[in-house]
């Protein structure tokens, strides 16, 4: 069933979050598939530890947008009974969650040293990853939200982010509480989930979507939720742009004022990373609310709305796509090598040649979600 987004901003869903959704699919694409991860320009690079760049933006984006289109779905969600509700919730949750662990484990075997086929070992696949951490996120902040409403919401966001600081900083190596190899959140995730199923993005058993940092991200939902509810209450006004923007400066200066103490860290999601990053989405909101609902500039949006109609088959797409142009062998490379040699590397330098072909691979996800939607076939979890 296709969405329609109404710019009245009173109940409805708004064309702006539908923009912002597809902006950070459409970001969150180019960013996990450059041709060559050796070759990446600052801004499209994770910060190596502490720090931040815009691609640190991108996944809690995409958790601020899910609290935020929550607070449309939520007021059906809070007339249901507890079972119902658990039952609608936690479906949706567990379905996110086993989609991610299974894109995690694609595509099932790898070729062994004599270039046969061996399956994986199921029980070693990374456990937890991107969509894991949003089916928890939502799960989380659904229960908060449903049991306690806006001000649970609030207790629970300000407890979380208040509370996180010392239990990282008691629970981590005194010498570097925040360090990468002593911090709390890979004591736990070793001690609870074991290193065979854990990321190894970091040259050691790390994962950056663990469970001690689930804590501080179900903030980022918490508060697409809030800010939702707010809009929805004052309207797509000048008011609403207005507010937006002075509350994302006041917590993106927090942010920074914190950081002085407590690092901003994306990969522990520390609480001066949520503040960051809730900050730059209230901006980013209010431009698009700006530009869209208020000043009827939409003809720029179709090319987002098309990420934003189909989030998840698209993100997960993204990944399997990907992954079979890697496995297809051509010659001594792969399709992808072959592809990535020949179209790419053959006339532009190295950086040039990498950001081409993540863009050519948006695009490539794009025209599935054209055609997607010109056929109205919206995959919905």
């Amino acid at each position: 069933m296709t969405e329609i987004p109404i710019r009245t901003g009173l109940g409805q869903r708004y064309l702006a979050l539908d923009v912002l959704r597809g902006m950070t699919i459409a970001f969150m694409i180019i960013v996990n598939t450059p041709g060559s991860w050796s070759h990446l320009y600052a801004p499209l690079a994770h910060a190596d530890w502490h720090g931040f760049t815009p691609t640190d933006l991108v996944f809690p984006t995409f958790l601020f947008v899910v609290g935020n289109a929550m607070s449309f779905s939520m007021k059906k969600l809070s007339e249901m009974s507890k079972g119902a509700f658990f039952r609608k919730v936690g479906k949706r949750a567990f379905l996110i969650f086993l989609i991610g662990w299974l894109l995690n484990a694609f595509p099932f075997f790898d070729y062994n040293e004599s270039g046969g086929i061996e399956f994986i070992t199921l029980t070693e696949v990374r456990f937890f990853g991107v969509l894991q951490r949003i089916a928890l996120a939502y799960f989380f902040a659904a229960l908060i939200l449903y049991f306690g409403g806006i001000r649970g919401g609030w207790i629970y966001s300000i407890g979380a982010l208040v509370l996180y600081w010392p239990i990282l900083y008691f629970f981590g190596d005194p010498a570097d509480p925040y360090g990468l190899t002593g911090n709390a959140a890979i004591k736990l995730d070793l001690a609870t989930i074991g290193a065979d199923r854990m990321y190894m993005g970091e040259g050691i058993p790390f994962d950056p979507e663990g469970i001690l940092s689930t804590l501080t991200s179900i903030v980022n939902v918490i508060a697409g939720y809030i800010v939702g509810k707010m809009i929805q209450k004052k309207g797509n006004t000048p008011t609403s742009v207005r507010t937006l923007l002075i509350f994302g400066v006041i917590l993106i200066a927090a942010s920074y004022v914190w950081d002085l103490a407590f690092p901003i860290n994306k990969k522990i999601w520390t609480s001066p990373y949520v503040l960051l990053t809730v900050g730059w989405d209230l901006i980013l909101l209010a431009g698009l609310i700006f530009l869209i609902e208020i000043k009827n500039k939409i003809s720029w949006t179709y090319f987002f709305q098309v990420f934003g109609r189909n989030p998840l088959i698209l993100y997960v797409l993204s990944g399997v796509v990907i992954s079979i142009f890697s496995m297809i062998p051509v010659g001594d490379s792969s399709l992808k090598g072959f592809i990535y040699a020949n179209a790419y590397t053959s006339w532009l330098g190295p950086k040039n040649a990498s950001f081409l072909f993540a863009i050519s691979y948006m695009l490539l996800i794009w025209l599935i979600g054209w055609w997607m939607d010109r056929r109205k076939i919206y995959i919905k979890v």
